[in-house]
């Protein structure tokens, strides 16, 4: 199946960011799974003040990955992130209705900035 993983992580350091994206990677590429594309929006404002691990944040860290894995795999990548104190929120959606023909057309590219610097 196609999912699509939104996540925001902690701002003010683009390496955690990184490396939250790498583990999350690493867990789909060697369950089997393929990544289709990441991309980096950058620190956005949240739409309202978030606490999470005894923290409040305003402001987050945004990136995307969509990628092609099994549900048992997409639940092992939410259960990582889950337990990740870095992260602010995600949410994982499947995309498309499972036929091969409706997924082979979405693409990888997610667009969103004019600049990345992933």
């Amino acid at each position: 199946m196609l999912y699509e993983l939104i996540a925001i992580v902690r701002p003010g350091n683009l390496l955690e960011v990184k490396e939250i994206a790498r583990t999350a990677g690493s867990l789909i590429l060697r369950s089997g799974g393929t990544i289709r594309g990441i991309s980096n929006w950058g620190v956005f404002s949240l739409p309202k003040r978030t606490r999470k691990h005894q923290a409040q944040y305003t402001d987050g860290h945004y990136f995307v990955m969509r990628y092609d894995a099994s549900s048992a795999i997409q639940d092992d990548v939410r259960k990582t992130l889950g337990l990740d104190p870095r992260m602010i929120k995600f949410s994982s959606v499947k995309l498309g209705d499972g036929k091969l023909e409706t997924l082979s057309k979405i693409p990888g590219k997610i667009p969103w900035a004019e600049k990345e610097k992933f």
